[in-house]
Parts: C-alpha cells; structure tokens; sequence
C-alpha cells in the first residue's frame, strides 16, 4: 500500500488546529499552502468527523472531541512517519 500524499498537509492541520482553531483563510496563509489545497483537506476531515466546524461564513474549525481524545495516538504516528 502506497503512502497517502495528503498526509503531510493533514498532519500540519490537525497540529495548527490543536493549538489554536482557524479559519480556512487563516490556515491556508499560516500554512503557507493554497487556499483551494486545504479547503479540500478541511472538507475531507470535517465528512470523516475529524474536525468540526462553527459559523457559516468563514467557518472556524476545531479538532473534533473523538480527535481531540486520542490525539495522543496521532501523535505516536506522526512520530513514527518522521
């Protein structure tokens, strides 16, 4: 099975997001990544309710509760892939 090639940028959202939540906007020019990049990734975490969102326009997102519990195993994983 090949490595997932979103992974890196997932790993730098949900890193950001757990400090302090953000805005598409404000992740993308943090991240310094493209806006379209991360509103996918955004968009593909929040269906698989990684992360969840308030506000309709320009919605801030946050880690989820069920992430936000085993963050620590995310962690061990990312530490492993480094």
């Amino acid at each position: 099975m090949g490595l997932n090639p979103g992974g890196p940028t997932i790993a730098k959202i949900l890193e950001t997001l757990r400090i302090k939540p953000q805005n598409t906007n404000q992740l993308a020019h943090l991240l310094e990544m493209d806006y379209k990049t991360v509103k996918h990734h955004l968009d593909l975490l929040k269906k698989n309710k990684i992360v969840v969102c308030e506000g309709e326009y320009g919605p801030t997102y946050f880690l989820s509760q069920t992430m936000e519990d085993n963050y620590g195993s995310v962690e061990k994983i990312l530490k492993l892939s480094k």
